[in-house]
C-alpha cells in the first residue's frame, strides 16, 4: 500500500517486484467531488498517473491497463456512446484528466512501445462499491430514514455494470496485450487505435438503466421505500450514460452481463451481511 503520487517509493516497488503486467485502477474518482477538490484530481489522475507509466517503460511491463472512464465523453449526446466518438469536449475535472490519461498513455505506446489497454469504465457497481456512488448512499439513506437526493428530477439514465463483470473484462483483456494496427489510416485517424500498440474499450452494461427503476430496485430489495428529494442537474454531471460493446465484444468474444435485478440483490445482501 502506497501513494501513487509517492515517486520515490513507487520506484522501489517496482525495483523490487519488478512486475510482467500492471493493473492500475488507482485514481481519484467521481465527478460532483472534482468541481470542489480539483487539486486531489491533478495529484492522483496526472502525476500518479505518470509515475506509474514511467515505471512500467523503465521495467519494460509487457501490459499496461489502466482505468480510464465513461466521463471522457463528456458532452457527447450521441447514444450508445462508442469508442470511435469524439471525447475533446470534457464537462468535469475528472473527465479531462481521464482524457489526460489516454493521451499520455498514447505517447508512450509511441515513443517507447509500451503495449497499453484504456479502460472505460461505465458506472461500476456492487459489493465493496465506493461509498460515494449511488448505491451505496441510496441504501445508507433509505435504512436510515434519510432523504436521497435525486438529481435533474430523475430524469438521467446509466450503465450500471456489475463488478463480477468488469473483473471478468479486464482479466481477459490482460492476456490480450494491445498490439498495433497496421491498417491504421493516419489520414483519418480513429481514437480508439493506434498504429502503435495502444488500444481503448467501453467496459459497460450495453442496458441502460432509467434512475427511477434503479431506486425501484433498491426500494424493492429492501422491502422499504425512499424519502426522495428531487434536485436540479448537478455540474459537471451528464444526463445519459450508453455504453456500444461492440469493439469489446470482437476483440475478447462474448461478454459476461449480469442482470440489473440480480446485481442489486447481490449489492443488497452483501450490504446488509457487511453493515448489519
Amino acid at each position: 500500500k502506497d501513494d501513487v503520487q509517492d515517486k520515490d517509493n513507487l520506484n522501489f516497488i517496482f525495483d523490487k517486484y519488478s512486475p510482467s503486467h500492471v493493473v492500475h485502477l488507482a485514481a481519484q474518482a467521481g465527478v460532483r467531488y472534482s468541481i470542489s477538490n480539483p487539486d486531489s484530481y491533478i495529484g492522483s489522475n496526472l502525476v500518479g498517473f505518470f509515475n506509474i507509466i514511467e515505471n512500467c517503460k523503465n521495467k519494460k511491463v509487457k501490459h499496461f491497463l489502466y482505468a480510464s472512464s465513461s466521463s471522457v465523453y463528456g458532452g457527447n449526446t450521441k447514444i450508445p456512446f462508442c469508442e470511435e466518438d469524439s471525447v475533446d469536449h470534457p464537462v468535469s475535472l475528472y473527465g479531462a484528466t481521464k482524457k489526460c490519461n489516454e493521451l499520455i498513455a498514447h505517447t508512450y505506446s509511441h515513443i517507447y512501445k509500451l503495449p497499453t489497454t484504456g479502460l472505460r469504465f461505465f458506472t461500476v457497481y456492487g459489493p465493496w462499491g465506493r461509498p460515494d456512488m449511488a448505491p451505496m448512499k441510496f441504501t445508507k439513506a433509505i435504512l436510515s430514514d434519510n432523504p436521497i437526493k435525486i438529481y435533474n428530477h430523475g430524469e438521467m439514465s446509466r450503465s450500471f455494470t456489475y463488478i463480477d463483470d468488469a473483473i471478468e473484462i479486464v482479466y481477459k483483456l490482460l492476456k490480450k496485450p494491445a498490439i498495433h494496427n497496421s491498417k491504421f489510416d493516419t489520414s483519418n485517424p480513429l481514437p480508439h487505435t493506434s498504429w502503435s500498440p495502444y488500444k481503448i474499450f467501453n467496459i459497460g452494461n450495453s442496458v441502460s438503466i432509467k434512475l427511477m427503476d434503479f431506486i425501484n430496485l433498491i426500494e424493492n430489495e429492501l422491502g422499504k421505500k425512499a424519502i426522495r428529494e428531487f434536485q436540479q442537474m448537478q455540474m459537471g454531471d451528464v444526463k445519459n450514460t450508453a455504453s456500444d460493446n461492440f469493439l469489446l465484444s470482437k476483440y475478447i468474444g462474448n461478454l459476461p452481463k449480469t442482470d440489473i435485478k440480480d446485481g442489486i440483490k447481490n449489492f443488497i445482501n452483501w450490504y446488509k451481511d457487511y453493515y448489519y
